[in-house]
């Protein structure tokens, strides 16, 4: 069986927020959209990129949930919290590197994209790929991507020294092997 991955390219993004809505019918979200679309420096550009979970290898979002809740499965995805135990702290939407978890205060759970997990384990894929008309998001095979795509995926990002290898990869230019971010960077300078 061919293994599928979830690619986002930032350079095919135009904004129009399909996935965000197609997100929100997903039957595991109660008609809440788990992924955001991003201004990548609003500042300067119109340009936007689709933000879904990352499900990073070593999730900070478990590591720093003092109730257990939040569980990454056998296929590298990183699920919602259980709501059962969910406390409702917050801990893991201050801790993501990618600002991804939301805290739904009227459910009183953290809830997070999880690949559409009830598709993807059967065979489909995430509503939001089904429904990318410029395939900022896309789920096919890798080698598929590498036939088609001039970038290349990436899937080692640093935030400061600290490396995150995550099983979604992120479209790059073909000379960068991984993407630093520093918050100083978007940081906005003083004016004098």
């Amino acid at each position: 069986m061919t293994e599928y991955g979830f690619f986002i390219d930032p350079s095919r993004c135009i904004g129009c927020q399909s996935c965000v809505n197609a997100c929100a019918e997903c039957e595991t979200h109660r008609g809440y959209p788990m992924i955001h679309v991003d201004f990548i420096d609003r500042r300067n550009t119109i340009d936007t990129v689709p933000m879904v979970c990352m499900h990073c290898d070593k999730p900070t979002c478990a590591e720093v949930c003092p109730a257990d809740a939040i569980k990454k499965n056998e296929d590298g995805v990183v699920q919602s919290s259980l709501k059962p135990r969910c406390i409702g702290c917050s801990n893991c939407v201050l801790a993501c590197p990618f600002g991804v978890p939301k805290m739904m205060s009227e459910l009183e759970q953290m809830m997070k994209c999880d690949m559409c997990y009830d598709r993807t384990s059967s065979g489909k894929r995430p509503m939001c790929a089904t429904v990318c008309p410029s395939q900022a998001l896309a789920y096919v095979p890798m080698e598929q991507i590498l036939r088609e795509r001039r970038e290349k995926p990436a899937n080692l990002f640093f935030f400061g020294n600290e490396p995150v290898r995550t099983k979604v990869f992120m479209m790059v230019p073909p000379d960068v092997d991984a993407m630093s971010i520093d918050v100083l960077d978007y940081m906005w300078e003083p004016c004098r």
